[in-house]
């Protein structure tokens, strides 16, 4: 003990800091303080230590003026800020608790000392919340959640709930609801009438302006009269010297506009049943032509890839439009601008000025020759048809609106009614009916051709409905006019409308007509198979023919021709000789091509 050292306290230090100075330190501390609240007090949802005035040992019973204007200044600003924000739905809101618990866990961090002392903030914003979502739970608008990410490297203030790994804004976007127009139940067509007497493909329909007979033009350069009740023959106009493609009746004058490949432009006049005028100007063959409704104009296009205007009694030619590259296929006038439109195997279409003669704009949306153009009678739309394309547009400027999909052959003519029916024609015989409002194609069928002539085929060439849409006029390459009408006996019962609403864009099946189908057997027992019900056995896609021909035979539907029965043979006959020919296409022709040049 006597060893043991004791320490000594140590000396008080003599280095004391004067008043004055402690004073001038105490100053300037208060200054600083001062200066940063005047610049940093806006951007805290509550105040710090520094701007709280000295708070007394023992709180209040009752707050002070200052905490309840704190309080009201955050409750207004949680207002401004959450005002718009939603309860989650249950399943969602358990949900992200359950993986905000997960993280929890895994991280196992607790809470701040100044996050778990702060409970004021959490229960203002509960508050809130509740307070918003029960005025919100009467509101039947569609609102859908939006998660926005922060700035990537951007620094997070902190948040007063509990620490956020990742700083993410929810909020709630107003968003529409996503809706589909479902399409008007139309009646059925089905085939009235079938008129005989062309020698020719059937290739110009007219309607006559009191619905009493319409007039029709083929490729034995005639031109026929055929009353509209009872289908009979009226009177029969000779005098092209080659396939007539245009016709065009006056609803203020007894004449009757014809077009042919021979060059020639005709005015016949149907009181002595003579050509009274012709209009000469095109450089080869015309294929198209329309009358303006309110004037005494004729629009003409052809083969020489320009659209003449003629006046109807001067025989003068007013303008040339101008602009195709490539033949004029189908032209039509309205009394609004633009008043001639037309089509062109260049893929395009033009809007001509009829006033100025100059081109209003040009369509350039289809990738293949346009063969058809259709204008509403009562709406300001129109539609244009290229090989498996149909498009919708709107006059003036040719603002695109739609598309017609399923229908994948070459589209030779398009016909509109008041009843929002429209019906397209293929070149191989197939015929659609389309609601014009949705696009929606309610009936698909094939043609049928002609019986008892070798090289009769099924192709429509042109359409046209009567006055009162009530019944489809077409002219087919069996050289038949075939009347189509509506099944009366049709209700929404017995032929429901086969639709269902889609959000995203769907394309309809392929059409594949009946005539183009092969039959395949794979035993001798076995009756002919359609190729789309037996695609182990063979595919089709537009006469392109693949499979492994070595397990089966092809034989040939007789309404298909000599060209597919040829091909037939060279199959079997590559069969016979051993040949795997499974990973080689053969292009089979199901018909002669029908071109406009």
């Amino acid at each position: 003990m006597a060893d043991a050292q004791v320490e000594q306290p140590a000396a008080p230090s003599t280095d004391v800091i004067p008043p004055e100075i402690t004073a001038q330190a105490s100053e300037a501390v208060r200054r600083s303080a001062k200066r940063t609240r005047e610049i940093f007090a806006a951007d805290f949802a509550h105040p710090s230590a520094l701007h709280k005035p000295p708070q007394p040992s023992v709180a209040p019973a009752d707050p002070s003026p200052y905490d309840r204007a704190q309080k009201a200044s955050v409750a207004a600003r949680i207002r401004n800020e959450y005002a718009d924000v939603k309860e989650l739905p249950a399943a969602l809101a358990q949900k992200q608790a359950n993986a905000q618990a997960g993280l929890a866990a895994r991280r196992k961090k607790p809470r701040t000392e100044e996050q778990a002392s702060d409970p004021q903030m959490a229960k203002m914003i509960e508050d809130a919340s509740g307070q918003k979502n029960g005025q919100s739970q009467t509101n039947g608008s569609s609102m859908a959640l939006a998660r926005i990410q922060g700035t990537a490297g951007a620094k997070a203030p902190p948040n007063a709930n509990g620490p956020t790994p990742q700083r993410e804004t929810t909020s709630l976007v107003r968003r529409d609801t996503v809706r589909q127009q479902k399409p008007e139940w139309h009646p059925p067509w089905k085939l009235f009438r079938v008129i005989s007497g062309h020698l020719g493909w059937v290739r110009a329909l007219a309607m006559e302006p009191g619905n009493q007979w319409f007039a029709s033009g083929a490729g034995d350069r005639t031109i026929k009269i055929w009353d509209l009740a009872s289908g009979t023959l009226k009177l029969t106009l000779t005098g092209h010297i080659s396939c007539v493609r245009g016709l065009a009746v006056s609803p203020r004058h007894p004449y009757l506009f014809s077009c042919a490949e021979d060059k020639m432009v005709k005015c016949w006049d149907l009181e002595t049943n003579k050509v009274i005028r012709h209009y000469h100007g095109h450089l080869s063959g015309v294929y198209t032509m329309s009358l303006h409704p309110t004037l005494d104009v004729l629009c003409t296009g052809g083969r020489d890839g320009v659209v003449r205007v003629w006046d109807m009694r001067t025989r003068s030619n007013i303008h040339v439009l101008s602009g195709h590259k490539g033949t004029v296929s189908s032209v039509v006038t309205q009394a609004t601008d633009p008043q001639v439109i037309s089509s062109s195997l260049d893929s395009t279409v033009r809007m001509y000025d009829l006033a100025a003669g100059k081109t209003m704009g040009v369509l350039t949306h289809h990738k293949k020759g346009v063969r058809g153009l259709a204008l509403h009678p009562t709406e300001y739309t129109f539609a244009s048809a290229s090989p498996g394309s149909i498009k919708q547009w709107l006059c003036p400027e040719g603002q695109f609106m739609q598309n017609f999909e399923g229908h994948n052959a070459v589209i030779n003519s398009l016909a509109v009614n008041e009843d929002n029916v429209m019906f397209s024609g293929g070149d191989n015989g197939s015929i659609a009916f389309w609601d014009w409002k949705t696009g929606h194609r309610f009936q698909y069928e094939d043609s049928v051709a002609q019986p008892g002539s070798l090289d009769a085929e099924a192709g429509v060439m042109s359409s046209t409905f009567d006055l009162s849409g009530l019944r489809l006029i077409t002219g087919e390459a069996d050289k038949t006019i075939k009347v189509w009408r509506q099944d009366e006996s049709a209700t929404e019962e017995t032929h429901p409308l086969e639709w269902r609403p889609t959000l995203g864009r769907q394309k309809q099946p392929p059409s594949t007509p009946r005539h183009n189908l092969l039959a395949a057997n794979k035993a001798a027992e076995d009756d002919h198979k359609i190729a789309q019900q037996t695609p182990q056995y063979l595919m089709i896609t537009f006469g392109d023919i693949t499979g492994d021909t070595a397990s089966f035979k092809i034989k040939a539907i007789p309404p298909i021709g000599k060209a597919t029965s040829a091909f037939a043979r060279y199959i079997e006959k590559t069969r016979r000789g051993g040949r795997d020919s499974s990973s080689k296409a053969f292009k089979c022709s199901m018909r002669r091509r029908r071109l406009l040049m």
